[in-house]
């Protein structure tokens, strides 16, 4: 029995001497119940919205504060004319427009009557869907306070429509997640674990010392991938256009431009775990939990980003998945072009770079 009991206590002393154990027992259980726990949600907040009033009377005024001073929703703009409804929603940041009709307030008294259009965003049909109900509620709170002293009741109409995907498929919103949740586990998951397996086995040793440069031996080993990852790549955009009626709006040649940034860009991250990884099995746990849960969760590609603490708004800044998505739907749905996602794109360049100079680094650090 002493024997039995020094030897659990052996393990024990094994466990806690490798921190890499015991990150895996403490620290991942709390960190995935705190991103499922904040960035799994239906609601919505401090949703960016634009107002469009034709009629700029007391009682538009008085609907617009009530619906900007909730929690739900953040107003941006007042635009002056419709033409610039389409130029807002490109730019990505407004999710919804409010217009009310002109003569609002006149209508009302005089028609018992009023509409105020809803427009949403639907490349992301949930977020739209969610955006509608929760302004047409606070329309119905606002119309019931204004009709208890009334004996024939105002009623104001709200009018949706939903922008870019009116028929609120759920694919117009998977495509592009999908396609960047492929693209990243190809990419990383499978460069990391194929350098580590090199380093593993003791063959990276006998490649470094070939006539080929070390540049030379790590491009060689990635560039398959390149290959393989925009076949992924165009298999997934011909799929979705024949099968799911996904419509590409935009340029085919800067969709196809931008995914091979996306995919060096996850070469390089895959690169970069190799660095740090000795085994197959820590590079390919290391990309599974360090980016599959970060791309569903914090990229805005199932929940809306504005809706999640503001800390976890700021990780989701140093998700290059994020910014993939943001252009993917930009492209695909809303047909911009690069003057509209230029910033998104100089954000995976320094990302891209930054990760391929932190690995000649590390691969320096490790061969001297």
């Amino acid at each position: 029995m002493k024997r039995f009991i020094g030897f659990i206590k052996k393990e024990f002393y094994h466990i806690f001497r490798d921190k890499r154990s015991l990150f895996i027992l403490f620290g991942m259980p709390i960190a995935q119940i705190m991103l499922f726990g904040f960035a799994i949600t239906n609601e919505i907040n401090n949703v960016d919205i634009a107002i469009l009033d034709k009629s700029k009377d007391a009682t538009t005024k008085e609907i617009i504060n009530k619906v900007s001073s909730s929690k739900y929703f953040s107003n941006k703009q007042f635009m002056e004319s419709e033409s610039e409804i389409e130029g807002v929603f490109k730019k990505g940041k407004v999710k919804a427009v409010l217009v009310f009709e002109k003569d609002f307030s006149q209508k009302l008294i005089k028609e018992n009557k009023a509409t105020v259009q809803i427009i949403t965003d639907a490349t992301d049909p949930n977020t739209a869907n969610t955006i509608s109900n929760f302004v047409s509620s606070i329309l119905q709170n606002y119309q019931k306070e204004i009709n208890k002293n009334i004996t024939f009741p105002y009623q104001i109409i709200p009018e949706t429509r939903m922008l870019y995907n009116p028929e609120l498929k759920s694919v117009f919103m998977f495509v592009p997640g999908v396609m960047t949740i492929i693209l990243m586990l190809v990419s990383a998951m499978m460069t990391s674990i194929s350098i580590t397996r090199e380093k593993e086995m003791g063959t990276m040793e006998i490649l470094l010392v070939s006539p080929l440069k070390p540049f030379q031996v790590i491009i060689g080993k990635v560039f398959p991938y390149i290959f393989l990852s925009i076949i992924n790549a165009v298999v997934i955009v011909l799929l979705s256009i024949f099968i799911f009626d996904m419509p590409v709006a935009g340029s085919m040649f800067l969709l196809g431009l931008e995914s091979v940034l996306f995919i060096i860009n996850a070469l390089s991250l895959g690169i970069l775990i190799s660095t740090i990884s000795e085994t197959q099995q820590t590079a390919m746990m290391i990309s599974l939990m360090g980016l599959m849960l970060p791309v569903i969760l914090l990229s805005g590609f199932i929940f809306p980003i504005s809706s999640m603490p503001y800390i976890l708004q700021i990780i989701s800044d140093v998700i290059p998945a994020k910014w993939f998505i943001i252009i993917l739907k930009g492209i695909m749905l809303k047909g911009v072009g690069i003057s509209l996602v230029w910033k998104e794109t100089l954000i995976l360049l320094g990302m891209t770079i930054f990760f391929i100079v932190l690995s000649i680094k590390k691969y320096k650090i490790r061969l001297e």
